[in-house]
């Protein structure tokens, strides 16, 4: 596994891990989560890498072992992107394939908004309205943040408190984040003129309709996996989706 950062544009530094040798794909990972938890370690990583990828593997600001700067004015509109552009750059990137879980997935599609143009693109555990209305999810997760400890237990922002826990996240750098959320809007999801895989769990609506996002893209493929949002990723299926599709 090799490991190294990279300085995004305002000096936030990133962190990236990499594995395996071929053509480059970009995993992105979701919310709350890291490279390591959201690939790694349920075995997608190892499987693209030996499928043929140089899996290329990014912690977002405020996650993981990335930089987590509380200072608010470090989290502008679309910063998640413009971390991933200076991936790009840095790695000097022409052609390779993207990929995205949730926040991840949404990542992707701005990323595909401002004119990424990769061979093919995955859009997974994200459905039509959690890109084009950001404002439900940002509130539920702030909410989450705003009164950790206070959560029925079994609910679902109790459930999200206890994977935060799991992941060691930071509170405050993970607020600041839900300030940078941006919707695409559909005439622009419309416009996206490359294959695009939309991966989600069967039972995973917790960012609207995947098959409705599937209707909006006009080369999008449509594949489910079992699962819901949460489950989806500690499956074999979510991986070897990935496969099938980026080899097909």
């Amino acid at each position: 596994m090799k490991e190294y950062r990279v300085a995004a544009h305002d000096g936030v530094e990133i962190a990236v891990k990499e594995l395996g040798e071929g053509r480059p794909l970009i995993l992105i990972h979701g919310y709350m989560s890291d490279a390591d938890t959201n690939w790694i370690r349920y075995g997608h990583a190892g499987l693209l890498a030996a499928s043929g990828y140089r899996v290329i593997m990014p912690d977002l600001r405020a996650h993981g072992h990335s930089d987590k700067p509380h200072d608010r004015a470090l989290y502008g509109r679309d910063v998640l992107a413009d971390d991933q552009f200076a991936l790009l750059d840095h790695l000097a990137l022409a052609d390779f394939d993207l990929a995205g879980y949730s926040l991840g997935g949404r990542t992707v599609a701005r990323m595909l908004a401002r004119g990424c143009r990769p061979r093919k693109a995955i859009i997974s555990g994200m459905g039509l309205k959690g890109l084009t209305d950001t404002g439900a999810r940002a509130s539920h997760f702030h909410h989450v943040l705003t009164h950790l400890g206070e959560h029925p237990r079994g609910s679902p922002a109790f459930m999200v408190e206890a994977f935060l826990k799991t992941t060691g996240g930071d509170p405050i750098a993970l607020l600041n984040i839900l300030d940078s959320f941006v919707g695409t809007p559909v005439e622009a999801l419309a416009g996206f003129d490359l294959p695009v895989g939309v991966i989600c769990g069967s039972d995973d609506d917790d960012n609207g309709s995947a098959a409705a996002l599937a209707d909006v893209l006009p080369q999008a493929t449509l594949i489910a996996v079992p699962g819901n949002h949460m489950s989806a990723v500690t499956k074999p299926e979510l991986g070897q989706a990935m496969v099938e599709y980026l080899s097909s």
